[in-house]
């Protein structure tokens, strides 16, 4: 498995990326990298074993506008190593300007027939001791209910190709249960998916809440990206605030210490479990081409997560498992005619 690296991409860069994929490589020895970046930053990497060097000159940086990636920095670590792909490389991983690399790999990649959107999705653990998949987490505000379909096959495909699950469970994140409840574009999307559930294209249990996720109710949750976003990002507040709380007790009174020290193997072990940096790596669900999506303040232990991820994908032949469940979805129903994508996020 051939994975494409842009090393230069998020907020730190090659200090973060390259410690990353030498921890990588020596954890997968199948594994080849492609380092893509600027010559001075791979000056170092010229003797690494299984690995390849493509020197470029331009960076997208966080702050970049998505026009400025598509239209301007046609050298960019980003884009070329996005290319990689057509070049034999079976995934991309970059922690760079999240909205640029979407519009860059969808106006590069195209995507898959029968997909209109692609959709952001990953990983967040639950109290099952495993974990729920979720998307969209913010490539896309407005939703149809056509296109939380497809979010819901690929998701699907996704858990099926990595976690090795025949039928994964499916649910749709809403204000309750029962299929009355949400908006109209909710209650539709409830309908379309149990009628997918009923042809055996996906497993669909249901709405669920949002405490489901935590709760391991079903194994790939759907909603669009506006609820998505704001909750990942709720639950990385939630797992920084444990953190900050643990070394504020040892700071407090020899009371509060003594406590801290008697519960601190279960504070790490919870920690531990609900550490963001375990589940890092994004899917770009839905391109002609494996794209995963690093934290942009990820550390090396994080980053090298998000290697790890497109590896098992490209392993597991993701691609093609989407590819497959969308043409069965196209053949056993008409799809419903869905307005153009004028989505915030859709500038590629």
């Amino acid at each position: 498995m051939r994975i494409a690296v842009d090393v230069m991409g998020g907020d730190h860069g090659a200090p973060v990326v390259l410690p990353a994929c030498l921890a990588f490589l020596e954890k997968h020895p199948q594994a080849e990298l492609v380092l893509v970046g600027s010559a001075a930053v791979l000056a170092p990497t010229q003797t690494w074993a299984r690995c390849t060097t493509v020197i470029t000159t331009e960076v997208v940086a966080m702050d970049d506008p998505v026009e400025v990636a598509l239209r301007k920095k046609r050298d960019s670590s980003m884009r070329v190593a996005i290319n990689q792909l057509k070049s034999g490389a079976h995934a991309c991983v970059s922690a760079g300007n999240t909205g640029a690399l979407m519009a860059l790999a969808r106006f590069l990649l195209k995507t898959l027939d029968g997909i209109d959107r692609p959709a952001i999705a990953t990983v967040l653990p639950n109290r099952l001791d495993g974990h729920t998949t979720v998307l969209d987490l913010g490539a896309n505000v407005d939703c149809t209910p056509e296109h939380l379909l497809q979010f819901a096959i690929m998701g699907s495909a996704l858990v099926a190709a990595v976690e090795g699950m025949a039928e994964p469970k499916v649910g749709l994140l809403n204000i309750g249960e029962e299929a009355i409840k949400g908006s109209e574009t909710i209650k539709r999307a409830g309908e379309l998916l149990r009628e997918a559930g009923e042809q055996g294209l996906i497993n669909f249990v249901g709405n669920v809440e949002g405490n489901d996720i935590f709760k391991g109710t079903a194994d790939v949750v759907v909603c669009d990206g506006f609820v998505g976003n704001v909750m990942l990002k709720t639950t990385e507040g939630l797992a920084s605030m444990l953190s900050d709380f643990i070394k504020q007790e040892f700071m407090r009174g020899p009371l509060s210490k003594l406590a801290a020290v008697i519960a601190l193997p279960v504070l790490n072990r919870f920690k531990r479990r609900v550490d963001p940096r375990r589940y890092n790596g994004a899917a770009l669900l839905g391109l002609r081409g494996l794209v995963f999506k690093s934290h942009g303040s990820a550390d090396a232990l994080a980053f090298e997560n998000a290697l790890a991820r497109a590896y098992d994908a490209a392993r597991n032949r993701l691609l093609d498992r989407v590819h497959d469940r969308i043409g069965a979805a196209l053949q056993s129903r008409p799809r419903d005619a869905t307005p153009g994508d004028t989505g915030a996020q859709q500038a590629a």
